[in-house]
């Protein structure tokens, strides 16, 4: 047994300090070696033929409306270019360094540590490093030995590299609920492009730009960073989160936070603010292909009438004049069965009085089928209503303050996805967004997308291994780099080949700390590139492959 098994971990540049793997980087001359011999190769040019935007440049010319938009070609559906080519949009999410820190083991007090200018409308894992104030310095303490003991090195904080220290106020999940982070993968950055431009991240950005465009992806991904917004170089897809003091209901299973009150007003206001601020940063630019506001959200799990309507059954027990979406769904069976009698003769329940149905009630299931059975039809309705008043309300505030640009959906997981969510969601999306952690679109699964005929984008996908040093391979597991790339153009081709989808964005740019994102811990090897920002060949290889003809195979003009 390795008793240092914990120790000593990670080296200086992020990477496994104890195992050696293809592409692993010694020295900083070696860094160098690996940057140079990529940057020659590189020439800023789309792989294929294609418009402006990225669209199918050899292929038919539909009208151009200055915008992107959606329409059916030869009964498929399509993105359409603001020059009217049709356009299918690969990516990669996490173009930002937000995601890249990991935490040190180190914390500050309370009293030392700043909020967040942006934190009212930028949860916690969107928000930069935010570096403590050198005055808190002095202050620094050892929160967790053993965090700290799983790196060979860290740099002081007045050194060069110091610069890429963060805080996290706030996790998702972890051994430690806020403490110091580090970015390896903004130091190695900061390493790399240093030498050859005075602001790095610049130089940064522009290689980015060269290698989406060289490896022939068709847009940036969800999370990109703001600052990629004005590059007219490759269109972007922009996103934002509804937070605040807005009041809350749960589905019993709320993994990413509790859900929106969404008949509370304050969510109404909350969504026009942070809509507001998107539209700022989109400056209704015609590079922005559209908008997913929220992600994953817990609409409820399809396992057991009691997940999947977990948002009924838990805000039933609560009370109306507490709770907005109470007081809504009182009003909705008054409406129906307008004396209690008559509720109760459906539900096989014996409530008092409307006062005490809105007081807080008994949301169970009834012992007598037939009665349960009818509590589901009316619990669906109100899922459907609850989940209505979600989409509507975005939708507006979308209309007010974007309305030149698509509205993408809230990015459903298939484990938070209810049919009445989906279908609500139909009445105000211009594009249904799914992340689907699978090894392709299986057919079975997907038969509703016939129901719906809308077009549909997948906003996560990934495939990992473990052959690169790092001790996860991701949610869908492969056995090599090359096995992944493999993969990776198998899963993709699932979705070209759907007449639905008109999309797919891969999750993410660069792998994950070795030592697990600061706000999740998230240790996967799912980047298109290390932690060094160096590329993994076979996934470059399959995704020039990929794109050189994904518009001949898409619409059958091989």
């Amino acid at each position: 047994m390795d008793t240092q098994y914990l120790t000593g971990v990670v080296d200086k540049f992020g990477q496994n300090a104890k195992r050696e793997f293809v592409g692993k980087v010694h020295s900083l001359d070696e860094l160098h070696k690996v940057r140079d011999q990529e940057l020659a190769e590189l020439d800023g040019k789309w792989n294929a033929a294609r418009s402006k935007w990225g669209g199918w440049l050899n292929g038919p010319k539909l009208e151009g409306t200055g915008h992107f938009r959606t329409a059916k070609y030869k009964g498929k559906w399509s993105l359409v270019d603001p020059d009217g080519y049709l356009y299918f949009a690969t990516g990669l999410d996490i173009i930002r360094l937000a995601n890249s820190s990991t935490m040190t083991g180190y914390d500050y007090p309370a009293s030392a540590l700043a909020k967040a200018d942006n934190a009212d409308v930028t949860p916690a894992d969107s928000q930069g490093l935010n570096r403590v104030d050198d005055s808190a310095v002095p202050l620094r303490f050892v929160a967790s030995k053993l965090r700290k003991d799983l790196f060979t090195w860290l740099p002081e904080y007045d050194e060069p590299l110091g610069k890429h220290y963060g805080y996290r106020t706030g996790v998702h999940s972890g051994p430690l609920k806020q403490g110091e982070t580090y970015s390896f993968y903004s130091a190695n950055l900061d390493r790399k492009y240093s030498e050859l431009a005075p602001d790095y991240m610049q130089k940064w950005h522009d290689v980015t730009l060269q290698r989406m465009r060289n490896w022939g992806f068709t847009s940036l991904g969800n999370w990109t960073d703001p600052a990629f917004y004005d590059n007219q170089q490759v269109p972007f897809f922009a996103n934002g989160w509804i937070i605040g003091d807005f009041k809350t209901v749960s589905s019993g299973d709320d993994f990413w936070g509790n859900m929106p009150d969404v008949f509370d007003p304050k969510f109404k206001e909350r969504a026009l603010q942070t809509v507001s601020v998107i539209a700022q940063e989109v400056k209704n630019t015609p590079w922005c292909v559209g908008i997913f506001i929220d992600n994953e959200k817990s609409f409820g799990r399809s396992e057991t009438p009691q997940s999947r309507y977990g948002i009924v059954f838990n805000t039933l027990k609560r009370d109306g004049h507490e709770v907005p979406t109470k007081a809504a769904f009182t009003k909705m069976m008054k409406n129906k069965y307008h004396s209690i009698e008559a509720l109760n003769s459906a539900w096989g329940k014996d409530i008092a009085s409307w006062n005490v149905f809105d007081k807080g009630m008994d949301s169970t299931l009834s012992p007598d089928p037939k009665s349960a059975d009818k509590q589901l039809e009316d619990y669906s309705d109100m899922l459907y209503a609850y989940a209505d008043k979600y989409y509507a309300t975005v939708d507006n505030a979308l209309q007010t303050y974007l309305p030149d640009h698509l509205y993408l959906g809230s990015r459903f997981a298939d484990w938070g996805m209810p049919m009445e969510v989906a279908k609500a969601a139909t009445k105000y999306v211009d594009v249904m967004s799914y992340n689907i952690y699978k090894e392709g679109l299986h057919p079975k699964g997907w038969e509703f997308l016939a129901d719906f005929d809308m077009p549909s984008i997948v906003g996560e996908f990934h495939i990992g291994a473990t052959d690169s040093g790092l001790f996860h391979p991701g949610l869908v597991h492969a056995a090599t780099q090359q096995d992944r790339a493999d993969m990776y153009q198998d899963y993709m081709h699932t979705i070209i080949d759907s007449p639905y989808f008109i999309g797919a964005h891969w999750f993410q740019y660069m792998d994950s700390p070795i030592t697990g994102r600061a706000y999740d811990g998230e240790n996967y090897n799912v980047g298109f590139v290390n932690v060094t920002d160096t590329p993994y060949a076979p996934m470059v290889k399959a995704a020039k492959a990929l794109h050189q003809n994904m518009y001949q195979r898409r619409f059958n003009a091989q």
